[in-house]
């Protein structure tokens, strides 16, 4: 077997109109289906829902699920919140500043212009109290390679240490020189 690509993300949502409104305007992420049933196909429990399904663009889909029989949602309080996220490659940091400040200007904090050496980023979240983020590459060929070249080495040393190994510092090297920290 050959995994060909992801068929959908599923997530949960507050409110599916809201959802699949926000995500049109602020990410321009067509709606392609909605799908409503009473009971859930898989288990039979007795549990309707909506369950929409958006266009992230090539052939990648995001989809949510409406569930108003169950609890309000919330999240696993063990895990920080900057952990768990989305992210959605864009073309240019241009195009990355450009969604920042379209954002800002309709009221959604924004963290970042982040750098991180081979992409830069932003982070929000969406209604629902999911993190997003949006990412651009600029790794050259030459910083892939060098990650490349030892990421089993720094996954190795990881599992027997549970310390960040120095194998790739130097994406970092540049964020804090001269700033003393």
């Amino acid at each position: 077997m050959a995994i060909e690509r992801i068929h959908h993300v599923a997530y949960r949502c507050k409110d599916a109109k809201q959802t699949v409104e926000w995500y049109g305007k602020h990410l321009g992420m067509d709606f392609v289906l909605a799908i409503a049933e009473d009971k859930v196909p898989s288990t039979h429990a007795p549990d309707p829902y909506m369950h929409v399904f958006l266009d992230a663009g090539n052939g990648n889909v995001l989809a949510f699920f409406e569930l108003p029989n169950s609890p309000d949602m919330g999240r696993d309080e063990a895990t920080p919140e900057w952990v768990q996220h989305l992210a959605f490659k864009v073309g240019s940091v241009e195009e990355l500043e450009a969604t920042k400040a379209k954002l800002e200007a309709a009221g959604i904090p924004v963290v970042g212009v982040t750098d991180h050496t081979i992409f830069k980023s932003i982070y929000f979240f969406d209604p629902n109290g999911h993190r997003l983020e949006l990412a651009c590459d600029t790794a050259t060929p030459d910083m892939n390679a060098k990650l490349d070249a030892v990421k089993w080495e720094m996954l190795e040393e990881w599992a027997k240490t549970r310390r960040a190994p120095k194998h790739a510092a130097w994406m970092h090297e540049q964020e804090f020189a001269g700033t003393g920290a």
